[in-house]
């Protein structure tokens, strides 16, 4: 079996991590197309995983319009040459279009449902739309997969993940030294626009460092007082990070939901929220949204607070995770049962 797999972002690289070894342990060949987006390609390269770079991603309306077209016509060439079965990545964008044009069965899986331009897009012309259980936007039925878990389950599931304490060191970090996990975004994704978060940063952390030690994932430029805090490591081991935190409070919904699977409290500040963080908040206490742009960061605070107050939140929240995990599948198993099954072979 052949298989085109499309990596536009840098989650798309945990994603298909998995299921790219299971694929090439069963010989099927796999051609990995990425797009250069934040670490997408610098991920790929560290992970010694071979890709081919399609080009850089374009931002605003008519720069991501351009992009639409020039890669498109890139993954369609590539297609006519590979002569893939079957097509697959996140959000779908580009190999929906490329699918459509050279007829290849191209499967999309997503769970972003404020990204209404792009799901407009894509999803008429995809052959199919896959999502977790909890995704609430519009999906045309008929094309419409559903699974129980949550897409950061593809890569933090235990049959996918162990957190290793000794990878802190390589973030000058240790298991003994409390830290809190602070991720600030760029609002730069399509789906981005009309989103905000933090209102006042340094007064956030000010609060926060009466807990412990302050990391800082930031996407852009921080004020000159909190570079002290950015966080410096092998970004491919993040998530270990995230697993020994003891809080993780952000504007990333993605990261929000990583550390939640990863048994780490969990606050997500912004404007807009998702299907999944606000199905980890209402069945497992995992993550909390808060969205009032007028009183998220101060509502968020106190929720981050409230939990690092508690000396048993870690614990608490491990058994949280355990519940969640009885519930949930191996998303990485189920993605690479399901995108065989729809190879045209």
């Amino acid at each position: 079996m052949r298989i085109l797999i499309d990596l536009t972002h840098p989650g798309d690289v945990h994603f298909f991590r998995r299921a790219i070894e299971i694929w090439r342990q069963r010989d099927h060949a796999v051609l990995i197309t990425a797009r250069r987006k934040d670490l997408t390609v610098d991920l790929l390269k560290r992970l010694a995983i071979p890709h081919e770079d399609l080009g850089a991603a374009r931002s605003g309306l008519f720069g991501l319009g351009i992009e639409l077209f020039a890669r498109t016509y890139r993954l369609c060439r590539r297609v006519r040459e590979f002569r893939p079965d079957v097509m697959t990545t996140t959000a779908g964008t580009f190999i929906a279009q490329a699918g459509w044009l050279c007829r290849v069965p191209s499967v999309v899986f997503y769970d972003t449902e404020n990204a209404t331009l792009s799901n407009l897009i894509t999803y008429p012309v995809c052959t199919a739309v896959v999502t977790p259980q909890c995704y609430y936007g519009r999906v045309p039925a008929a094309k419409h997969r559903t699974y129980m878990g949550y897409q950061e389950l593809a890569y933090t599931h235990p049959h996918s993940f162990t957190a290793d304490p000794e990878r802190l060191a390589d973030f000058g970090l240790s298991r003994d030294e409390p830290f809190i996990f602070v991720r600030l975004v760029a609002w730069g994704a399509a789906h981005d626009t009309l989103d905000h978060g933090f209102t006042q940063v340094e007064d956030a952390i000010s609060e926060l460092q009466r807990f412990g030690r302050v990391v800082i994932s930031a996407e852009g430029p921080l004020p000159p007082g909190l570079e002290p805090h950015r966080l410096s490591g092998p970004l491919e081991h993040v998530h270990h990070v995230l697993a020994f935190a003891r809080l993780f409070i952000g504007e990333s919904a993605t990261m929000a939901s990583e550390s939640a699977t990863l048994g780490t409290p969990a606050i997500f500040v912004a404007t807009t929220g998702r299907g999944y963080t606000d199905d980890q908040e209402r069945r497992y206490g995992l993550t909390y949204t808060f969205r009032d742009r007028r009183t998220a960061q101060r509502d968020g605070l106190d929720k981050a607070i409230e939990i690092l107050s508690d000396a048993d939140s870690k614990a608490q929240w491990a058994r949280k995770r355990e519940r969640m995990l009885a519930d949930m599948i191996d998303v990485s198993e189920y993605v690479v049962t399901l995108v065989e099954s729809y190879a045209k072979v």
